[in-house]
């Protein structure tokens, strides 16, 4: 059923991931140019498909466990994401490429959290059903 908390929770993440890219910058470069996430190719197909796993995930109401692993493929996603940020501006030698971080290094963080909500509410909805069959 689309209108299930976790339904909201992980509109929320696709907005981030899909939208909020275009407002925030990752980081400013040596120039004083802000670089965005459409900027570096395999960042934003990365956002990109955070934000169509979400999307997947809200429309696959009826199988929840299919729902519950693409939440999880998700969020493994979003931290391999943030692992790239994390190698991208600490190994960096200087200042050729990161000269100051932008809070589009954190989108990847509450994308994290709102997808562990909706595995939280998924998980409570199975175990509902779950506690109802044994009624049967």
């Amino acid at each position: 059923m689309l209108q299930r908390i976790q339904t909201i929770y992980l509109l929320v993440a696709a907005v981030i991931s899909a939208g909020l890219i275009f407002v925030f910058h990752l980081w400013t470069n040596a120039a004083d140019e802000p670089v965005f996430a459409i900027d570096v190719m395999y960042y934003f197909i990365m956002f990109l498909g955070s934000a169509v796993l979400s999307l997947v995930s809200i429309f696959s109401y009826s199988n929840r466990k299919f729902q519950f692993v693409l939440g999880r493929l998700n969020i493994i996603l979003n931290f391999i994401l943030l692992g790239f940020f994390v190698y991208q501006s600490l190994n960096i030698s200087g200042e050729a490429d990161v000269s100051e971080k932008g809070i589009g290094i954190l989108l990847p963080i509450l994308s994290i959290v709102f997808l562990v909500l909706a595995n939280k509410a998924i998980k409570k909805d199975e175990d509902l059903v779950k506690s109802v069959d044994r009624l049967r």
